[in-house]
């Protein structure tokens, strides 16, 4: 029995009602739990009233599908390690992006000419069943007006673009690739690679489609989503992965025009914008424009000479970091991508706790691009149990340096490099960062001596004011748990 219109979309509207309520929950750490699961509800709110459609066909199949795809989620994120959610969310949006692009696929194939005149013409398939409709009945469907067919076509370059650059960045993150792949005139052909593309999908959008035709313009449409990401370094994963979250929202709300379904625009709408303007708070997090994240080789070095680095890096035991912190009135706990490797999580919380104990205060500061995708620490601390008042945004915490007693860096690099402010020739200049060096006495956790993402050395690692303790992110934090238990004892 058929649902009435009326009563479908009124679930329509109550989905899209939950989509937003969640997002808007999922804004702060507190309720970030629950906006998560309001907007599930919203989303099977949605399929259900799409399966109840009157002119609905192979629910059967569409029914399996999503047995099979909530199968392999629910598999996959409970088996995922912490340290490869960045990689998983990125294949997960990727998903959603080839899914948009495969509905105008659907859509311009089903459209083709050529595909019409092969399936319509009398004695062209003898093989073919009478009875056996659905090339017939895609032959024969609706011409889509122009400005669906527009969006259709738009939706499908977004949808593909985000499919291919989603694989290769996790591909990146997972550790498949090379952090970077760069060529001579490598913007060059990127650039044509995108202009093919558009060109191709214009004259789609004229109502010029044939099954060739929206073949190239799918193989380009992927291929400029790979050349996009090739050179991109593992430091501008946050920036990638809302970037291509904004562009699977506006794959989704396209189609959703196509397909005259009001769940799927509006979820799109929500989608694309909240990735939009997360797109614009990490790259301006990064020191970089929106352009320069579409078109420029971020990731590049600057050139010029950079400054030359005064000092010599002085390591630390355990026992006197631990005795540091332990008489000290303020500590701010800095973690970073090192953190997540090591899985130290639980131990640095362990550790905070007995410095709490003892009378210090302490906080944690987060830079907005630490880790491999945005909120990456806060998904960390959160699970580790740390409290959400303790966890502090680096615009509230980098006055607080001055008078803080140590400040302890664990896996954190470029984000606490002083030459972000001081040397106009490096890479990572004009960048905000966490204000480390302030404070006066400084920890770093770091397992060598290497560089971090942007390929320099850190200014911070030669104050006379910081100490390296050398090691393993989680041996380090079990060392100074064990030291401050016995300081204790």
């Amino acid at each position: 029995m058929a649902w009435p219109q009326t009563l479908i979309d009124a679930c329509y509207f109550i989905a899209a009602l939950l989509f937003i309520l969640g997002l808007k929950r999922m804004s702060s750490p507190r309720t970030a739990r629950g906006g998560i699961v309001w907007a599930g509800f919203g989303m099977l709110l949605a399929v259900l009233a799409t399966l109840l459609l009157p002119d609905m066909h192979n629910r059967g199949l569409i029914i399996a599908a999503v047995v099979v795809g909530v199968t392999a989620a629910w598999w996959s994120g409970r088996r995922v390690a912490m340290t490869a959610m960045p990689q998983m969310v990125a294949l997960y949006n990727g998903m959603g992006g080839g899914a948009a692009a495969a509905i105008g696929a659907a859509e311009l194939v089903s459209h083709a000419q050529d595909l019409a005149a092969l399936v319509m013409a009398p004695n062209t398939l003898p093989l073919m069943p009478e009875s056996w409709s659905p090339l017939r009945e895609a032959a024969a469907v609706t011409p889509l007006s122009p400005v669906a067919l527009a969006l259709g076509v738009l939706g499908a370059l977004i949808g593909s673009v985000s499919f291919s650059g989603s694989l290769i960045a996790f591909a990146k993150l997972q550790g498949w690739l090379d952090r970077r792949f760069v060529f001579p005139g490598q913007q060059a052909v990127n650039l044509l690679v995108l202009a093919a593309a558009v060109v191709t999908g214009v004259v789609l959008a004229t109502g010029h489609i044939t099954i060739a035709l929206v073949c190239a313009f799918f193989v380009l449409a992927l291929l400029f989503g790979v050349l996009m990401t090739l050179p991109i370094g593992g430091a501008d994963m946050p920036v990638v992965i809302s970037l291509y979250n904004a562009f699977t929202g506006l794959a989704v709300a396209f189609e959703g025009f196509v397909l005259q379904n009001e769940a799927m625009i509006i979820a799109g709408m929500v989608v694309g914008a909240a990735g939009t303007l997360l797109t614009q708070l990490m790259a301006k997090a990064m020191n970089r424009s929106i352009g320069n994240v579409l078109f420029g080789n971020f990731g590049a070095a600057a050139g010029g000479a950079a400054q030359a680095i005064s000092g010599s890096q002085k390591p630390i035991e355990a026992a006197d970091a631990a005795v540091m912190m332990a008489y000290a009135e303020r500590v701010v706990i800095v973690p970073g991508y090192g953190m997540a490797v090591a899985q130290a999580q639980h131990k640095v919380w362990e550790f905070a706790q007995l410095l709490i104990a003892r009378g210090v205060k302490v906080k944690f500061a987060i830079h907005p691009v630490a880790g491999r995708m945005p909120g990456h620490m806060n998904v960390l601390l959160a699970e580790a149990g740390v409290p959400y008042d303790l966890i502090v945004d680096m615009e509230d915490i980098n006055p607080e340096f001055p008078v803080t007693d140590v400040a302890l860096v664990i896996g954190a690099n470029d984000v606490v490099n002083p030459v972000a402010k001081t040397d106009p020739s490096s890479p990572i200049y004009g960048m905000p960062i966490l204000d480390v060096a302030d404070a006066k006495q400084v920890i770093v956790v770091k397992r060598g001596k290497g560089t971090g993402f942007a390929g320099i050395e850190n200014a911070l690692f030669y104050a006379d004011n910081a100490r390296m303790l050398y090691g393993d992110g989680q041996a380090a934090a079990g060392q100074l748990v064990t030291q401050l238990k016995t300081l204790d004892g």
